[in-house]
């Protein structure tokens, strides 16, 4: 069955050029009296679009998507798949990620099957930063260089696999050392908060192998952090697994008065959040202020 084969969700809309192009619409599930559109948080219905864009009858079922549409807030918690549609991987936990494809690949060979049929299945973008060291000072003019040719020679094994990486593997690019930390690229090149996949467009949504997967969420594009094998699991195809969120809804108003740093709300935030029991739940900012903050603020 193909995707989205569990309901007639595709729709067009009109781009700037005036060109038309499709999308997943939900509207259909409120047509279909599923839910109602205005009543759900953003958050829940980007993991609704997910669901609805996958839904194939085995991994993604029918009743899948009605178990995200129907989220209220007094709900009973059920366990939901969620299809994100890209990954985001930083040298110490993505690497290992890849030796299992290459593994998987032998694997196939083994089996006298094609190892090139062995790819990963959603866009994957690996990020060289954390295991690049400083061993010249930033005091001589070429530092940088030094440094990233040190690093280059340290580690010439790992390049040269991820290099192998790169060209022999469908969706998965690398990102060399010294071009900054992970989630910097991640929100200033990679991210594109919505893209288009075989003539249809989504919403861009990500799981990462980093804690600090989140900080992604200031652009507006739903991802965080997860452990090793669930993003291989995503990297393969395979939802991820996870109960539907509660959402806490939090209004910002106003603007930073001098001297107050973006620093000092968050802890106020994070204070006040678990002053609430705000914990494993999904957090909506809205409200004037969000104008008053610049992206790296958010």
């Amino acid at each position: 069955m193909s995707e989205g084969a569990g309901f007639d969700s595709i729709a067009n809309f009109e781009k700037q050029d005036g060109s038309l192009s499709k999308y997943h619409a939900l509207s259909v599930l409120e047509k279909e009296g599923i839910c109602k559109l205005d009543e759900l948080p953003f958050t829940i219905r980007l993991l609704l679009e997910a669901a609805l864009r996958k839904c194939d009858g085995f991994l993604v079922t029918k009743d899948d998507v009605k178990r995200i549409a129907s989220w209220s807030p007094n709900m009973t918690p059920e366990e939901i798949p969620f299809a994100p549609s890209r990954v985001i991987l930083q040298d110490f936990t993505g690497v290992p990620a890849v030796v299992d494809i290459a593994a998987l690949r032998d694997a196939m060979v083994e089996l006298g099957g094609d190892p090139e049929r062995v790819n990963p299945q959603v866009p994957v973008d690996l990020v060289i930063d954390h295991s690049v060291q400083v061993d010249v000072s930033g005091l001589f003019p070429d530092a940088r260089e030094r440094n990233l040719e040190i690093e280059y020679q340290r580690n010439m094994e790992r390049y040269q696999f991820l290099k192998w990486g790169q060209q022999s593997l469908d969706n998965f690019r690398a990102v060399p050392p010294g071009r900054g930390i992970v989630h910097q690229v991640n929100l200033e090149w990679i991210a594109s908060v919505a893209r288009e996949e075989d003539g249809v467009w989504l919403p861009d949504t990500l799981v990462g192998t980093d804690s600090h997967t989140t900080m992604i969420n200031g652009l507006g594009v739903l991802g965080w952090g997860v452990g090793g094998i669930e993003a291989e699991a995503v990297m393969l195809g395979q939802p991820i697994y996870m109960l539907l969120p509660e959402v806490c809804g939090f209004e910002l108003t106003g603007s930073l008065r001098p001297g107050v740093t973006a620093t000092d709300m968050t802890l106020r935030i994070v204070e006040m959040l678990r002053e609430h029991g705000v914990v494993g739940k999904f957090v909506e900012f809205h409200g004037s202020g969000l104008a008053n903050l610049s992206l790296p603020d958010r």
